[in-house]
C-alpha cells in the first residue's frame, strides 16, 4: 500500500485583518501536526492567503493523479543500474 502524507492547510488570523497560512503534517501521533511551511507575508484577505497556501500544498505533490502519495512504481520500465 502506498503512503499518503496526510497534509493539512489553515489560515489564521494573527491580527485583525492580517490572514496567514500554515501547512501542516499529520506526525506519527495522528494528534501531533508538525508545521511544514507557512506564509512569510500575511495577506490582506482570507482568501488571497487561502490560495496562496493551495499553492504551496500543490507543491508538496510529485505527480497530479496521486497528489502527496508517493507514485508507484513502473513494472514495465527498464531496470536502473
Amino acid at each position: 500500500m502506498l503512503g499518503i502524507a496526510r497534509i493539512a492547510l489553515r489560515v489564521d488570523e494573527p491580527t485583525p485583518g492580517r490572514f496567514c497560512w500554515v501547512l501542516m503534517e499529520e506526525g506519527d501521533d495522528p494528534s501531533h501536526w508538525v508545521t511544514l511551511e507557512s506564509t512569510e507575508k500575511p495577506c490582506e484577505r482570507w482568501l488571497d492567503a487561502l490560495e496562496a497556501g493551495v499553492r504551496a500544498l500543490v507543491g508538496y505533490a510529485p505527480d497530479e493523479r496521486n497528489g502527496t502519495r508517493e507514485a508507484p512504481e513502473n513494472e514495465d520500465a527498464d531496470p536502473v543500474g
